[in-house]
């Protein structure tokens, strides 16, 4: 079965990269010949803002019942506050999240890895302290325990433990740190879903 989730997966990925124009955030239905309809979306590069009212366009241009509901992510992070817009938005319309052998999730990119029902990662998961406007980091802006409160709610609500984000803000933004296999399922972040 997973086999056959992943060769639909690829199937579809083939056909959003045919697209004329490569967007960050895309989305589009595709029919799998066991698994019936899919509904396919994709992140990638810096996510900014605007990405969530994309993504919420995309999911709204294809109503109806899916068999299967998957992200497939490959950014670099960007917005941590938009990155958790999206996330809810993901959690809330039932999509799994995907990591490709071939692409890397990370900075802000692993809480849409974390609002997965079900994530698989194949390619490589990297965190750091997130950058913000005016700072370097979260422990030097003004609006630290807001963001920070802000965070833990969201892990929280994915089912996420706290000790991730322990491990993202004392990682310095600067550096990037690659999660093994163990600390990916340590972290929920390489999980079948409910």
């Amino acid at each position: 079965m997973r086999r056959t989730v992943f060769q639909a997966v690829m199937c579809c990925m083939a056909v959003l990269c045919t697209s004329a124009a490569w967007a960050k955030v895309e989305v589009q239905a595709g029919q799998h010949k066991t698994l019936g309809s899919i509904l396919m979306a994709k992140v990638s590069e810096d996510i900014a803002a605007g990405d969530y009212e994309a993504l919420l366009k995309g999911i709204k241009d294809h109503p109806g019942t899916y068999a299967r509901k998957i992200v497939m992510l490959d950014s670099i992070g960007g917005s941590v506050t938009e990155a958790m817009k999206m996330g809810r938005l993901l959690r809330e319309t039932g999509f799994d999240t995907l990591v490709p052998s071939s692409a890397v999730c990370q900075g802000s990119c692993v809480y849409l890895l974390a609002a997965g029902q079900r994530r698989t990662v194949r390619g490589h998961v990297g965190i750091h302290r997130p950058y913000y406007a005016g700072s370097d980091s979260v422990h030097s802006s003004s609006g630290a325990g807001a963001v920070k409160a802000s965070q833990i709610a969201y892990f929280k609500q994915m089912q996420v433990p706290l000790e991730l984000l322990e491990l993202i803000n004392t990682t310095p933004p600067q550096r990037m740190r690659v999660l093994s296999q163990t600390e990916l399922k340590r972290y929920h972040l390489s999980v079948a879903g409910k």
